[in-house]
């Protein structure tokens, strides 16, 4: 979680979420506060992924409307099966 400065930050919890909170970093033999850094560290790092992948999506969307360069499904399935099977296949070439 690295050593960065720290700065303290509030979190309001209700009471159930507390206690399940405490029972589960008892469990663990970890602390509340280390269980929730870990949860924070473990969303941001998700959704930072998901943002990219999302990214990546738009970008290649905007690509496809400015080029009409593609594969169809069929091609892409034929050379995913080929790398499932271990075969070094190059991917299928785009055409409009």
């Amino acid at each position: 979680m690295g050593n960065a400065a720290t700065r303290p930050t509030t979190l309001k919890l209700d009471e159930n979420t507390r206690d399940r909170l405490k029972h589960l970093a008892e469990a663990r033999g970890r602390t509340a506060h280390w269980l929730m850094l870990e949860a924070i560290h473990q969303y941001v790092d998700r959704e930072e992924s998901r943002e990219r992948v999302r990214a990546d999506a738009r970008r290649a969307w905007e690509d496809y409307r400015q080029t009409g360069l593609h594969v169809t499904a069929e091609e892409a399935d034929a050379w995913l099966a080929k790398l499932e099977s271990g075969e070094d296949a190059e991917p299928p070439e785009c055409h409009v």
